[in-house]
């Protein structure tokens, strides 16, 4: 497969205005393809920066196909951390002649680079494009594990075409069936209907409502590190912090509350995709929202070199076990904490792992959930992932 048959090389206009940049920041940083040079080489390559051009599948979001362009002005020049991971620029997806043909190519691109071990940070248009890097993984013989982070719920009606308000649905119900889990962060209860919330319940899904994030911030690490995927709503970030959005909402997290989650991503061993969805520059005020998502993206790129790479389980020696007995033995709850990282995980018992053998599986906690177990209270992650397993 040859990339540049899907991807449309940097414009002069975009790259050209950042030529003397100072040495550290973020443009001088990254190998670009640009008309040129075409596709750089990508040998040690950890992240590559992805545009969709593309907004069919996004309701009255007409304008959202040049989320990417507009965001990188605000990205190029910011400084980098200290960083040892190598970055990319590939450009935009072009657009299809049809919406299918943009999934096919979004599809295609990220399973090159999930196959390079690149991890694609994906700058849409509508968030239908999920979709289609979640079909990404069909060939990587793997389950995936999608956390959205969002105001909705995204299911919408199953017997519709895929679009930005069901693409979930065609997650769950699309052959293959490679989902394991599914976790939201942020929805908001006026605009989740019972049934959607009900099935979710019944599927075992972990949804968080904002308040319940927002109260605890760090709460939403332990879900951000289980995850394969993450997708990122704009309309998830409240109106002042983020206009740049058809469907914004007065109330979200806030813009350093989206910096922060961006980061727990990026900290996730786990995580191989990340995209930021649903930004139209059109509506946008004075580039608030552009500059917003390249911080998000600047906190992104840090997680990743902050990795600690004890996920799932590096040597025993380097975690500290604790087990807790619950209502006199009837539940033997086993913890183990990190020294490298000091992050958490819990055991649960007959859990199918990776390996398909019936055998104890550790996912990731919180140190919270270890404090309720000393209370002699199972914490309801535990609870989840035993009945999703039995």
């Amino acid at each position: 497969m040859i990339l540049e048959d899907f991807l449309a090389p940097l414009r002069n206009s975009v790259t050209s205005s950042f030529e003397e940049a100072h040495p550290q920041s973020f443009f001088k940083n990254l190998r670009l393809h640009d008309e040129l040079n075409g596709i750089p080489d990508l040998t040690g390559v950890k992240l590559a920066l992805l545009g969709v051009m593309e907004d069919r599948g996004s309701y009255d979001n007409t304008g959202a196909e040049g989320a990417a362009d507009a965001v990188r002005e605000y990205l190029y020049p910011l400084f980098c951390g200290k960083w040892q991971q190598q970055m990319a620029d590939l450009g935009n997806i072009y657009k299809g002649e049809n919406l299918g043909d943009s999934y096919a190519a979004v599809k295609e691109v990220c399973y090159q680079l999930l196959k390079k071990g690149i991890i694609p940070i994906i700058i849409g248009g509508g968030q239908d494009l999920t979709y289609a890097a979640y079909r990404a993984y069909d060939r990587m013989e793997q389950t995936v594990n999608l956390v959205s982070i969002d105001a909705r719920l995204d299911l919408g009606r199953q017997d519709q075409a895929l679009n930005a308000s069901n693409y979930l649905s065609h997650v769950v119900l699309q052959k293959p069936y490679i989902l394991f889990n599914f976790a939201n962060l942020g929805y908001q209860t006026y605009f989740a209907n019972q049934e959607e919330l009900d099935l979710m319940e019944r599927m075992y899904f972990d949804v968080n409502r904002l308040g319940n994030i927002r109260h605890n911030l760090h709460n939403a690490e332990p879900v951000l590190r289980d995850a394969d995927l993450v997708s990122f709503d704009l309309s998830a970030v409240r109106q002042s912090d983020a206009p740049g959005n058809s469907f914004h909402s007065p109330n979200g997290f806030s813009g350093e509350e989206a910096c922060a989650l961006a980061r727990y991503a990026g900290i996730s061993d786990k995580l191989s995709c990340f995209g930021l969805y649903e930004y139209n520059p059109l509506k946008d005020n004075d580039g608030r929202t552009a500059h917003l998502l390249a911080q998000m993206i600047w906190y992104f790129v840090e997680g990743v070199n902050q990795r600690k790479g004890d996920y799932p389980f590096t040597a025993k020696e380097e975690y500290q076990k604790f087990t807790v007995l619950i209502n006199d033995g009837e539940h033997e709850l086993i913890f183990y904490r990190s020294h490298m990282s000091d992050r958490w995980w819990i055991e649960i018992p007959g859990a199918i792992g990776q390996s398909g053998l019936n055998r104890p599986k550790l996912i990731p906690c919180s140190y919270e959930d270890y404090q309720e177990a000393l209370k002699n209270e199972v914490p309801y992650r535990w609870w989840q992932a035993v009945k999703k397993a039995i």
